[in-house]
């Protein structure tokens, strides 16, 4: 790409998660024709589910639309699309894919993209979070606005998952809120305008590290621990250590092998792995149960009345102790549900 010699604003992210298809068509569908700017767009995508937004969206828009591939060039006028399973990220030299450790539970993730751009191409970014629930976004939109980009976010009156927007009005100071419709008109009067100069920031040197956690996944190589203070909570998804690291009103979370954080998405994770230790226990008793059926009828066979009898006590009493593990497990307000307004 060639860049002019003072900054312009050609470079814009958008974000997107649940109910984010829709979002997505009715803003590339607002858009111009033509656009002097380059678009890089993270949906959360399952990891074994092949992506079909890029097709999806050339339907909507004139703009040409691709997958985005490692190495690419960054060119004005193009979308980029990221792929399942892998980082969509940013440098100067041109896109790269990493399927470094997932953030927010996500790979590909909002927040990864988003920081590539800040820390690449500074106040030039125009990032854009849409529907989606949970929180990822709001950590990528605060490192746009801390290098003076430019931030908008999907009304949330209007999202089908309000979450993402909601938690990005909360933790960032926002630009612009308004439908898709009113964010793409945003977007092309923002694009060729020109950037404030680029100003330090504190953090940086930080989100480089993350960067390069993101990249190569050598979390303690990259300074992982350098992020923040160590926490009280441990990794639900490697049960490593986790570094609590602060930006503003904004409290995430990353271990030493990478796996980042919001508050949400810990608490969702843990809620997981919760859920996934209680059935995997209600099943080990389940099975104790059935064993010591069997015992106590091979015991009955054999005439070893006794044993027979001590047998089936402890099978009862198990049964019995079974009863409120399984209506723990199955009670649906266990887990709580995310507060709403």
């Amino acid at each position: 790409m060639n860049y002019p010699a003072s900054l312009k604003r050609d470079i814009v992210v958008i974000g997107a998660s649940a109910g984010g298809v829709e979002a997505l068509r009715g803003f590339f569908s607002a858009l111009p024709a033509s656009l002097e700017a380059a678009v890089l767009v993270v949906l959360h995508i399952p990891p074994h589910t092949p992506s079909r937004l890029d097709r999806i969206l050339a339907h909507t828009t004139s703009l040409p639309v691709a997958v985005a591939e490692d190495g690419q060039a960054i060119k004005h006028g193009q979308v980029y699309v990221a792929s399942p399973d892998r980082h969509l990220m940013v440098t100067p030299q041109g896109i790269r894919l990493s399927r470094g450790p997932k953030e927010g539970r996500a790979r590909p993730s909002i927040d990864v993209l988003f920081r590539s751009a800040a820390t690449a191409f500074g106040s030039r970014v125009i990032g854009v979070v849409l529907s989606g629930a949970l929180d990822d976004g709001t950590a990528g939109l605060w490192a746009i606005k801390d290098h003076r980009g430019t931030v908008l976010v999907q009304a949330p009156s209007e999202a089908m998952h309000a979450s993402m927007p909601e938690s990005a009005i909360a933790h960032v100071q926002v630009d612009f809120i308004g439908t898709v419709e009113a964010l793409a008109a945003k977007v092309a009067e923002l694009v060729g305008t020109a950037a404030p100069g680029e100003a330090g920031t504190a953090f940086s040197v930080h989100r480089a590290m993350e960067n390069d956690i993101a990249m190569e996944g050598n979390a303690l190589k990259a300074g992982v621990m350098n992020l923040g203070q160590v926490s009280k909570y441990t990794c639900p998804d490697c049960h490593g250590v986790l570094v609590q690291i602060e930006e503003g009103p904004i409290v995430r979370f990353r271990c030493h092998t990478g796996h980042a954080f919001s508050l949400k998405t810990l608490i969702a994770e843990i809620n997981n792995a919760i859920d996934n230790g209680l059935w995997a226990t209600l099943r080990a008793v389940e099975e104790r149960v059935m064993l010591l059926r069997q015992v106590q009828e091979q015991a009955q066979r054999s005439g070893a009345t006794a044993e027979a009898i001590e047998w089936q006590r402890q099978a009862d009493e198990s049964e019995k102790r079974l009863q409120p593990l399984r209506a723990l497990v199955l009670d649906p307000e266990f887990f709580g549900h995310e507060p709403t307004a």
